[in-house]
């Protein structure tokens, strides 16, 4: 099948498909349980300074860059990152560099698949149930943590594959064939058709789960500190000390990035199957805003005040994992016999939210192999298949501590995203040009971009990014190495990054000169 055939059949249904799709890739657990595990961890308030900062400064500007260069390339046959910076880059420089636009989001699926069978499996559960943590309250969190660690298997690598665990192998298993399922379906007739049943399910789940925990009031007349008031108080009161601390402004743009799917790699391939006079600037602005509905809104009210309420200040920390698999199951418990039908809904919205963000992270690998190739997609949608499947039990046999998935999660989801945004946003307004950049923006556009983005594309985002990654590498970067080096699972993880980082290099190389043959 030839380039220019394939992106003849590929297309959106609709422009609200497209939307959807976008924002249901956006839309995924950093926004129920990466956000208030980073805000948290961050300072409370303080984070959200940089956060904001990074949203209307690095978001919705890099945004528009992404949704432009992709419709552009779209139109030119090209549905890959590294096809679409190389129009983009220069060529050869902005191909290989288009690497990390298929590393990111792969790796990512490796272990990001992992999480999102938690969620299903605690929805069935909850379903058949609830969750059993006993009698004594001051046991809760010890049986509550006993029940995490049998279902992510952080107790020992490879314990996951032993006979007690099976339980958690089978949902596994059903969570990575539904997203190959829907990836072999194609853009419009599988994960179009998803998405636009399955955001709106979360936002009615939201809702649900929103309206009970903002009428708790104070459960406890013993502790009145512990109420909805003083719970939304902990999440926007600010300490600012932490806005002196680099990691602070990396894990809020790092945040951006990845709850808005920017610099993933995802936005570019999702765009190149767009239409010629296609609004971008309307398309990117409304995916945008439902994120943070969802991120602000539901994600950072629901489980930071849940958890204030039922169990004070102490409650809220434990990161991102604590909060959402040990903590929460906690206060389902203390909401009595209402807590197992909240609970169901709630992990069941997380596995909507995370499986609408995971079958968005294989078709970037398929389009590569499609575009490079000549592959028809159900023989790329394979090959993808058989090699995330291969990464993601690397992250089920190296589950002690939970190690691999939070080493792919640092250098992958955070760094690499952070790297991959300043390469789009210097290709994009520095080498293709802001004057033609700016135009093609514009094309079938509604609305115009507020002229001052112009200097903010060019100039500020680029410093910001810049700025901020300096100074982490001075105040984090030597510990962050250290810690990864001292590990035989993280290191082991970081090699076998660069493997696949490696065989990415290669496949774009011996696809440039299969192109050059032909």
């Amino acid at each position: 099948m030839s380039t220019r055939k394939q992106s003849e059949t590929e297309r959106w249904g609709t422009r609200i498909g497209v939307i959807l799709a976008v924002a249901g890739s956006a839309v995924g657990l950093g926004n129920f349980l990466r956000f208030p595990g980073q805000a948290v961890a961050n300072g409370g308030g303080a984070f959200m300074i940089p956060y904001l900062c990074a949203v209307l400064l690095l978001g919705v500007p890099i945004g528009w860059a992404e949704w432009t260069m992709g419709r552009y390339g779209g139109q030119r046959g090209a549905h890959s990152a590294p096809r679409i910076l190389a129009l983009f880059g220069g060529g050869g420089a902005g191909r290989y560099l288009g690497a990390l636009g298929l590393l990111i989001p792969f790796v990512v699926f490796m272990y990001y698949i992992s999480i999102e069978s938690w969620c299903l499996r605690y929805a069935w559960i909850y379903a058949m149930g609830g969750v059993e943590l006993g009698a004594d309250p001051e046991q809760y969190i010890a049986r509550s943590t006993a029940i995490f660690e049998r279902t992510s298997g952080s107790t020992a690598n490879g314990v996951l594959f032993t006979s007690e665990m099976l339980p958690a192998l089978g949902f596994w298993a059903l969570t990575l064939a539904l997203n190959l399922w829907l990836l072999c379906r194609g853009v419009s007739r599988g994960i179009e058709r998803f998405c636009q049943i399955a955001l709106p399910m979360m936002g009615v789940c939201a809702l649900v789960v929103l309206a009970r925990v903002l009428t708790l009031g104070t459960p406890n007349p013993a502790l009145p500190h512990q109420n909805v008031q003083q719970g939304l108080g902990f999440m926007w009161n600010p300490d600012f000390s932490r806005l002196g601390d680099f990691q602070t402004w990396l894990a809020a743009a790092g945040q951006v990035f990845f709850s808005l799917s920017v610099g993933f790699g995802v936005i570019l391939n999702y765009a190149s199957y767009m239409r010629k006079d296609d609004d971008v600037v309307l398309s990117n602005l409304t995916a945008a805003s439902t994120n943070e509905l969802f991120e602000v809104g539901f994600g950072g009210l629901i489980t930071i005040t849940a958890a204030f309420v039922f169990l004070g200040a102490s409650g809220t920390s434990g990161g991102t994992f604590g909060l959402g698999f040990v903590t929460l199951p906690v206060v389902f418990t203390y909401m009595g016999a209402w807590g197992r039908w909240i609970g169901a809904i709630w992990f069941f919205m997380l596995f909507l939210a995370a499986a609408t963000s995971s079958i968005s992270m294989l078709q970037p690998v398929s389009a590569f192999l499609t575009d490079e190739f000549r592959l028809k997609r159900g023989a790329a949608a394979a090959i993808v298949s058989a090699a995330s499947g291969i990464g993601s039990a690397w992250v089920l046999y190296f589950s002690h501590d939970l190690v691999a998935l939070g080493t792919m999660d640092f250098w992958v989801g955070t760094v690499g995203i952070f790297l991959l945004a300043g390469v789009q946003i210097i290709c994009f307004g520095w080498v293709f040009g802001m004057d033609r950049a700016w135009e093609e923006a514009h094309v079938g556009a509604k609305m115009p971009i507020p002229r001052f983005y112009r200097v903010i594309l060019k100039y500020v985002a680029p410093a910001y990014l810049l700025i901020v990654f300096v100074g982490f590498c001075v105040q984090q970067l030597p510990g962050s190495i250290a810690t990864a080096f001292a590990d035989d699972a993280a290191r082991n993880t970081l090699v076998f990054i660069g493997c696949v980082l490696l065989l990415l290099i290669g496949l774009i190389r011996l696809g440039e000169r299969s192109s050059s043959s032909a």
